[in-house]
């Protein structure tokens, strides 16, 4: 077996990785999934109560008789499919391809505090406002924008790949290479934006990369608020904000 991966000459156009969307494609594989098994519990169960399947609904691990009351728990069932009707092991497979890619948006807010004597940036608390569609798991939805905002914050300020004359990286470990750590992390404030993408599984859509995005402009701007300086080539590290702010003549 021979696995293609990554060559435009030889795998399906895909319309880009942009944003984790992870839940938007392999969750519409997962829903289809579910509701194949959906379909075959109903079926054993309406065989096990004597009902009618219009007349079953799924709650809380068991279906419900809506007309009797009669109720089966999900383990009788696959025990019941196993082991006395059929040898039938209730599962399913589904596959999806997305043919549309709708995209999350995000308004991104930073405020900075500025040492003119020094040129130090601090971050002092940073807020983002994002629309992923409806956020299935909002906790996970704010961890994903939070370690976002942190690569970000950390690309503006510090981050700085350095290669000799031979393309050879000359700061190839975090000695040398500087990035936020946890002590560096200002206050950060998620709001999720719910809205409904009809082509996602229950409204949907993808998050995570489209936080990266805001922090560096957003910084900069604030930049620009507090001291009156515009950078352009980050990091914006002390010695660029000092030497900018020098030459504007703001010390």
């Amino acid at each position: 077996i021979i696995v293609r991966s990554s060559d435009t000459d030889l795998t399906p156009f895909d319309v880009g990785a942009y944003a984790s969307s992870t839940t938007y494609i392999s969750g519409a594989a997962v829903k289809k999934c579910a509701e194949k098994v959906r379909e075959q519990i109903l079926e054993v169960a309406s065989k096990m109560l004597h009902s009618e399947i219009e007349n079953l609904i799924l709650d809380n691990s068991k279906v419900v008789d809506l007309k009797t009351k009669k109720s089966v728990s999900f383990e009788e069932i696959a025990l019941y499919s196993l082991y006395q009707q059929d040898q039938f092991n209730i599962q399913a497979t589904a596959s999806h391809f997305a043919t549309e890619s709708p995209p999350p948006f995000i308004a991104q807010f930073a405020e900075v505090e500025v040492d003119i004597k020094t040129g130090r940036v601090y971050v002092t608390k940073f807020v983002s406002a994002v629309d992923c569609g409806q956020a299935i798991n909002p906790i996970l939805v704010e961890g994903q924008v939070e370690g976002a905002v942190v690569n970000g914050i950390s690309y503006a300020l510090w981050e700085d790949y350095l290669f000799d004359s031979n393309g050879k990286m000359l700061n190839p470990n975090f000695w040398d290479y500087k990035i936020f750590t946890a002590k560096d992390i200002p206050e950060i404030k998620t709001i999720i934006v719910n809205s409904f993408e009809e082509t996602g599984p229950f409204g949907a859509k993808s998050v995570a990369e489209v936080a990266m995005n805001g922090p560096l402009p957003a910084i900069a701007n604030a930049i620009y608020d507090a001291v009156g300086i515009r950078l352009y080539e980050p990091p914006f590290t002390p010695e660029k904000v000092w030497r900018k702010i020098k030459e504007e003549g703001l010390v």
